[in-house]
């Protein structure tokens, strides 16, 4: 099925691009959260039509995504945790915890934005955590866990 993407996604393309899908991938997920539409005359016309206004909202996405990593550049953040003798969680610090933490020294992140590659955090110690802000913008912030 050929889509026309309508934002930037991941691993297939930039606004704008006309791409060839699986049928299930473009019915279930990109069709439905708005992030393309299918590729005949009609829709092309109208993504033609505002393609100026979509580029303009991309824009303005990717510069506040720019300005909240400058705010987040060299950030560390405390989190008390409950540990046993020799550092162990009693259970884990996830990125609810982390994005709850990062808010609240001033800059606004989603529990979604945290990428953990290697899991939740299990052990006390300093982590680094990368925050991806938008498909272009990621900053890494460093969590600092101590027993409470």
């Amino acid at each position: 099925m050929e889509v026309i993407l309508l934002q930037h996604v991941d691993n297939l393309g930039h606004l704008g691009d006309k791409v060839k899908v699986k049928a299930g991938y473009a019915r279930n997920y990109l069709l439905p959260q708005g992030k393309a539409t299918q590729a005949n005359e009609a829709n092309l016309a109208k993504f033609e039509a505002r393609r100026a206004e979509l580029e303009k909202a991309a824009n303005e996405a990717l510069a506040d995504a720019q300005q909240r990593c400058q705010a987040l550049e060299n950030t560390v953040v405390t989190i008390a945790a409950n540990a046993a003798g020799e550092g162990r969680l009693f259970g884990s610090v996830g990125p609810a915890e982390i994005a709850d933490a990062v808010t609240a020294t001033g800059t606004a992140i989603g529990k979604r934005e945290v990428q953990m590659s290697t899991g939740a955090i299990r052990q006390t110690g300093e982590y680094d955590v990368t925050i991806r802000l938008h498909s272009q913008v990621e900053v890494i912030v460093r969590v600092n866990v101590i027993a409470a």
